[in-house]
C-alpha cells in the first residue's frame, strides 16, 4: 500500500508521476518508456496514447486498466502483481511483450499487434483476440479454453501442446493450427 492515494485525476504529457495508488485516473500521451513503475498501483485507470515500452513493472498493480493506442514493446507483464491482474488493449503495439505464466481470463485484445509476444503457460480462458496480428507469438502450454481467435491472423498454435477446448477459430485461421503437421493446404 502506497502512502499517497490519487483519485479521479487526468495526467498529460508533461506531468510527472509520483509513486502512488492511482484510481480512476486517465493518462494521456505520457512517455513512460524505460522508466520504473515498480510498486505503483493503477485501478480502474485508462492509458491513452502512452509509450510504456521497456518500462519496469515489478509488483505493479494493473486492475481493470484500459490501454488505448499505447506502445508497449518488450513489457514483462509476468512481473506485475498477479492478484486481480486485469486489463484490456485497444489499438496497441505489444510486440515482444511477455505474459509468461499470467492468469488473465477474459482479456480483450482489439486491433492490436502482438508480434513475437510470449504467452507461454498463460491462462487466457475466454480471451478475445479481435483483429490482432499474432505473427510469431508463442503459445506453449497455454490455456486458451473458449478463447476467440475468429478475426485474429498470422498465429501458429500447436493443438497438441495447448489447451484449446471450445476455442473459436475461423476457416481462414486453420493453417495456423495445422502448421505443426507440415501439411500443404490449398484453396
Amino acid at each position: 500500500m502506497q502512502e499517497t492515494y490519487i483519485e479521479g485525476q487526468t495526467f498529460n504529457r508533461s506531468d510527472k508521476l509520483q509513486k502512488a495508488d492511482y484510481e480512476d485516473c486517465v493518462f494521456n500521451n505520457i512517455d513512460f518508456s524505460n522508466q520504473n513503475l515498480s510498486g505503483f498501483s493503477f485501478v480502474d485507470c485508462v492509458f491513452k496514447g502512452c509509450n510504456l515500452s521497456l518500462t519496469k513493472v515489478v509488483k505493479t498493480i494493473f486492475r481493470d486498466v484500459i490501454f488505448i493506442n499505447c506502445k508497449m514493446l518488450g513489457l514483462h507483464f509476468e512481473s506485475c502483481e498477479t492478484f486481480g491482474l486485469s486489463f484490456s488493449f485497444e489499438d496497441c503495439q505489444l510486440n515482444h511483450a511477455s505474459f509468461y505464466n499470467t492468469k488473465i481470463h477474459k482479456t480483450v485484445f482489439q486491433n492490436s499487434q502482438l508480434l513475437e509476444t510470449d504467452f507461454t503457460e498463460a491462462d487466457l480462458t475466454e480471451a478475445v483476440f479481435d483483429n490482432c496480428n499474432l505473427n510469431a507469438a508463442v503459445f506453449n502450454q497455454t490455456i486458451l479454453e473458449k478463447a476467440d481467435f475468429l478475426t485474429a491472423y498470422n498465429y501458429t498454435i500447436n493443438p497438441e501442446i495447448n489447451h484449446l477446448k471450445k476455442a473459436k477459430f475461423s476457416v481462414q485461421g486453420l493453417p495456423g493450427l495445422l502448421k505443426t503437421y507440415d501439411l500443404q493446404i490449398e484453396e
